[in-house]
């Protein structure tokens, strides 16, 4: 069962995911028309991380399936948008990125405990290689996957 003060803790970091996606957006030299559903990409993308980690998910798994959701989303705005996909995947994928992973990996190895540094630096390999993975995965998949709407009403109007 999933409580209210959950909830309300996963809304908080998606918001928090939200407004740092938009600031990257913004240090990225995004368009400002694009700025609301960039955060809303990096937002969702954070909040399926979330999900998936209190299901049971691990941390890499967690990763992968928040990083096909973000990239899913970037195709849909980009084919409604017209503008490319990774204005919306670089800016939205800020959330997941493991830099914290990155940063006690160096801070480990430097204070001598290289198991922990090896562990945090393999765990760090599979979430970045995750990410390329669902990034692939959804990249690859064919447009009228993403299209199908605009499709749909054109023939509607003929």
């Amino acid at each position: 069962m999933i409580d209210i003060s959950l909830l309300l803790n996963w809304l908080f970091q998606a918001l928090v995911a939200f407004v740092a996606t938009v600031a990257f957006a913004v240090i990225f030299h995004t368009p400002p028309k694009e700025y609301l559903l960039t955060g809303v990409t990096g937002g969702i993308g954070w909040a399926v991380y979330l999900i998936a980690v209190h299901f049971g998910c691990g941390v890499v798994a967690a990763s992968f399936l928040a990083t096909v959701a973000l990239a899913w989303l970037s195709r849909i705005f980009a084919f409604a948008h017209k503008a490319p996909a990774t204005v919306y995947l670089i800016c939205g994928i800020f959330p997941l990125v493991p830099g914290a992973g990155i940063y006690y990996t160096g801070y480990y190895f430097f204070m001598g405990n290289n198991a922990l540094a090896l562990d945090k630096g393999l765990e760090t390999i599979k979430i970045a290689i995750a990410i390329a993975l669902g990034i692939g995965i959804v990249l690859s998949l064919p447009q009228f996957l993403f299209t199908f709407r605009r499709a749909a009403s054109q023939k509607s109007e003929k």
